[in-house]
């Protein structure tokens, strides 16, 4: 729930490891130096608790948003409880991932150092820790929420694991198909608080949605070379001369802004809102204009630095986003 990675899914937005050690067996008993440090890294690693974050910032402001539709405050009726379920949800997610990627992550730098694909933790401790969280956390929003948040909890999980993450060595649209697990925090936030599906929470959706795209393009080109080792079929690794890449971008940047609009057309905000938000979209845009400088760019360094400010604007831009948004909402009921 991904991102990543691949807003895009989530899980491209993990941390990066520049060790690539590897070892066959793991040897978690062992008492060593650090030891218990080093597992509580690997835990944070194995279950991509920085896409969880993401998720569940994402998820508050779709409760939030909800809850407001019922006149229900967001802090009396569950928050917690359905982002504790969202949380365990997406990273049990993250953990299957790296136990179907632990051989394609150890050929990669950015990766190399993960628990699974260094060997610090088997392929079963993996799965059973993934398992173990997915379920624990579908078991906690059935507790807590409902059967429908239960539901798309679980397709998102299943989307991303089953049919995102093995298609990534297959086709570039892996990344679209890895948007939709990754738009759906705020989605999961509002069918938490509500019950059901309603147009503002698909606004919502497509805002995250689509903000992924210009988010991935950079991360896909700063790291194309650890793609292409590892046999993986991003954009720019299948159309190395990166207009592709810049064409996808600017589309989706583009169109980010009308659609960050949406929640202002269906009555959710004032106009201030439409004003910060169409600022906000303009700097994402400017900044992807930009980025497109990597068709020109005249060393390798001056391209990677294009892409890692588009990178830093995204990251800035979406909280900065959600936070204007519920700071303006109005209830609609």
């Amino acid at each position: 729930m991904s991102p990543v990675s691949q807003a895009v899914p989530p899980a491209e937005l993990a941390a990066h490891s520049l060790d690539s050690a590897a070892h066959p067996h793991a040897h978690l008993h062992r008492p060593e130096p650090g030891a218990t440090a080093t597992l509580i890294q690997d835990l944070r690693e194995l279950f991509k608790v920085k896409v969880v974050g993401l998720v569940l910032v994402t998820g508050w402001g779709g409760f939030y948003l909800g809850s407001m539709q019922s006149g229900i405050s967001s802090l009396q009726r569950g928050l917690l409880d359905a982002l504790m379920g969202i949380g365990m949800v997406s990273a049990g997610a993250g953990a299957l991932n790296q136990a179907l990627e632990r051989t394609t992550d150890a050929l990669m730098t950015r990766t190399a150092n993960r628990p699974l694909a260094s060997g610090r933790f088997t392929l079963l401790q993996g799965i059973v820790a993934g398992l173990g969280a997915l379920g624990l956390g579908a078991l906690w929003l059935l507790l807590h929420t409902n059967l429908l948040t239960v539901a798309l909890a679980l397709l998102t999980a299943f989307t991303y694991v089953a049919i995102y993450t093995p298609l990534k060595r297959v086709t570039t649209l892996a990344t679209f198909i890895g948007a939709f697990p990754g738009a759906m925090g705020p989605m999961l936030g509002w069918t938490a608080a509500r019950g059901r599906i309603e147009w503002p929470a698909v606004a919502l959706f497509a805002i995250l949605f689509v903000w992924q795209f210009p988010h991935f393009m950079s991360i896909a080109w700063l790291y194309r070379e650890d793609y292409a080792k590892a046999g993986i079929r991003m954009l720019p690794v299948v159309q190395p001369d990166g207009y592709s890449t810049v064409v996808e971008a600017l589309f989706y940047a583009v169109l980010m802004i009308p659609v960050s609009l949406a929640p202002w057309w269906l009555g959710m905000t004032g106009v201030t809102y439409a004003v910060l938000a169409t600022a906000l979209g303009l700097l994402y845009l400017g900044y992807t204009i930009r980025f497109g400088w990597i068709l020109r760019a005249e060393t390798p360094t001056e391209s990677r630095m294009l892409a890692r400010d588009l990178l830093k604007v995204s990251v800035i831009y979406l909280p900065l986003l959600f936070t204007t948004l519920m700071l303006c909402a109005v209830a609609t009921r």
